[in-house]
């Protein structure tokens, strides 16, 4: 499968298809041209290396190596698109993707859906601060203490404030039964995703909740009657000329030709392909990213006055205004400084990520992707415009490389074990020094010290921890705000971490020790009261920051049926199939050589 994968996708990697009429004569300029193909062949890292050449890594590489198998851009410079591009393939074997070619945008619906709420607040049909149950009327907002202190209003949904729970939705394979959308509110099968109700009082925190966009899909269709992808169309899609776009769910047959074919993370189509969303506010439109930036554009003139086809000034201006928690407004996650604001969203659906960022002055750019990879594709390819137009933000951090002597490149080469069956080698390449970890290549790592590196392939940093004469005894990982500790050990054990995991992964072999440490988890999760001293510090920052959904997601799931040993994965964690009341859950668990748990991962289950 990986050698026919390659050799039908390296063949269609590189074509690239010009946009419709006006965009196609614009991007023919010859400096726009020229911008483009130096974006296509010269992929940014995170980090670059003042007085060194750029980047030659080629977006047909990056695509191979992600298992993204198509990709489409559209470039949005002075409020205009100035050019728009699709490269690689529908699905393997497959037409070229077009500037015509929809996928599934994912959470970029939440923005678009808000736009529409916003339109009908601003004509006097919905008050932004109102009791939303004043407003549906086939379902409520289910009445508790919470609600009672603060009622549930469309300004805390739109802006994921109103302490609504579940965060996003799976969506629902190809013959499987879908659930209405009262049925996905109640958590009633065949919907998979637990009931949506309030667990803390609105307005207190911001907490990530399609579940809410859930409740202002359901107050849509009772307050005007219409089927939400017609009220979308009438509403958005329409009057901004969003002519590829559209929320129904299923995509209709007629819509199926221009349709991406959904991969996973290894390069697999997605069984029965894309899955149908009835969630459709917070996950259901279909669209191209030309669609997208006409979005983007609008909402741009808009806020300087300059077109109101949805909105005035002043109602974009509050679309776009931080609500003061989680740097938030209305439907768009808002960043930038004072002088150059920007808004953003993105979005996942199984198989499809997609990322849109446009600046209050004009620039902007939207990303669709046909794989689940394609995350990491989009940042780099944000990078990579962001430096071509001189963008504030998103470009690559810059680095003045200090000069070290290869002695000190001998003395940090080695091995570093960072966990149980985790070991990180470093090794002398040229001038510098190379990470790996399990066979995967962490990058080059560059001195801006004796003490301090940082890799060019991402933003972590490492530091080196050394003995009163000098002698390396660890280094620490800088991960965002984790730090990750790895000791120093010799060759000989190195190997037999090596072995001790391949014995446990050929084996299968359960750690005595894991559906009890698992158990405790959960239940110290229900309660919001982790242990965090059977932890590893890595494990315990990240239960910290997500404790709150976490304990929600563990409530919402109701009684513990079963918790069922799967067997071991590539990494050595034991796998478990846990099931719930409400819900059915596969989680991966590594006893630490301490005894405590080294890492604890989960994902839901269809």
């Amino acid at each position: 499968m990986r050698k026919s994968f390659l050799s039908i996708g390296l063949l269609l990697w590189a074509s690239a298809i010009v946009t419709q009429s006006s965009e196609a004569q614009l991007a023919s300029d010859s400096a726009v041209e020229a911008k483009i193909q130096d974006i296509e062949n010269n992929i940014a890292p995170a980090v670059v290396i003042r007085g060194q050449d750029g980047s030659h890594i080629a977006l047909a590489s990056r695509m191979a190596a992600l298992h993204v198998p198509g990709v489409s851009i559209a470039v949005i410079h002075n409020e205009t698109i100035e050019w728009a591009r699709g490269f690689g393939v529908t699905k393997l074997g497959g037409p070229s993707v077009t500037t015509n070619t929809i996928f599934q945008a994912g959470s970029i619906s939440k923005p678009v859906t808000a736009m529409a709420v916003l339109h009908l607040v601003q004509s006097g049909r919905l008050n932004l601060d109102t009791d939303v149950n004043q407003y549906l009327t086939t379902w409520k907002v289910p009445e508790n203490s919470f609600t009672a202190q603060k009622k549930v209003t469309l300004r805390g949904l739109l802006s994921h404030t109103a302490g609504v729970t579940v965060h996003g939705f799976p969506g629902y394979a190809s013959g499987d039964p879908v659930p209405t959308l009262v049925q996905v509110l109640n958590g009633e099968k065949p919907a998979n995703t637990p009931p949506i109700l309030v667990d803390t009082v609105p307005g207190t925190i911001w907490r990530y909740s399609g579940g809410g966009y859930v409740i202002t899909q359901q107050l849509l269709l009772d307050l005007t009657g219409k089927s939400f992808p017609s009220f979308m169309q009438t509403t958005v899609l329409g009057p901004l000329g969003m002519s590829h776009s559209t929320y129904e769910q299923p995509l209709p047959a007629t819509r199926q030709v221009d349709a991406a074919t959904p991969y996973d993370q290894n390069g697999a189509p997605i069984v029965g392909g894309a899955h149908t969303y009835p969630e459709m506010a917070p996950a259901g439109l279909w669209t191209t990213p030309s669609d997208l930036a006409r979005y983007a554009i609008e909402l741009q003139k808009s806020l300087t006055g300059q077109s109101n086809r949805v909105l005035s000034k002043t109602t974009a201006n509050e679309m776009v205004k931080d609500v003061g928690l989680g740097n938030y407004g209305l439907g768009l996650q808002v960043g930038g400084s004072p002088d150059h604001p920007y808004f953003e969203h993105g979005g996942v659906d199984e198989g499809f990520v997609s990322d849109l960022i446009a600046y209050d002055n004009g620039d902007g750019v939207a990303i669709m992707t046909n794989g689940m990879n394609g995350g990491r594709l989009a940042e780099e390819l944000v990078r990579t415009i962001a430096l071509a137009y001189h963008w504030p933000d998103f470009a690559p951090k810059e680095n003045v490389v200090a000069k070290v002597t290869r002695d000190l490149l001998d003395e940090y080469a080695g091995y570093y074990r960072q966990g149980r069956f985790t070991v990180v080698t470093i090794s002398r390449s040229d001038d510098h020094l190379a990470a790996t970890q399990g066979g995967q290549d962490l990058g080059g790592l560059y001195p801006t010290s004796d003490r301090e590196w940082f890799f060019t392939n991402d933003a972590a940093r490492l530091s080196f921890e050394v003995s009163k004469n000098g002698s390396p005894t660890a280094l620490v990982r800088h991960l965002r705000d984790i730090e990750i500790p790895a000791a120093r050990i010799s060759a000989s054990e190195a190997t037999k971490i090596a072995d001790e995991l391949a014995a446990k992964v050929k084996n299968q072999t359960q750690d005595p020790a894991s559906e009890t440490a698992l158990r405790q988890n959960i239940d110290g999760l229900r309660e919001g009261k982790p242990d965090y001293d059977k932890m590893s510090p890595g494990l315990a920052d990240v239960t910290r920051q997500q404790l709150s959904d976490l304990h929600t997601m563990i409530n919402n799931f109701g009684v513990l049926k079963s918790v069922s040993f799967k067997g071991v994965g590539p990494a050595g964690a034991d796998i478990y199939d846990v099931a719930f009341e409400k819900g059915s859950t596969q989680w991966r668990i590594i006893m630490g050589a301490d005894g405590k748990y080294e890492t604890i991962g989960v994902r839901m289950l269809p």
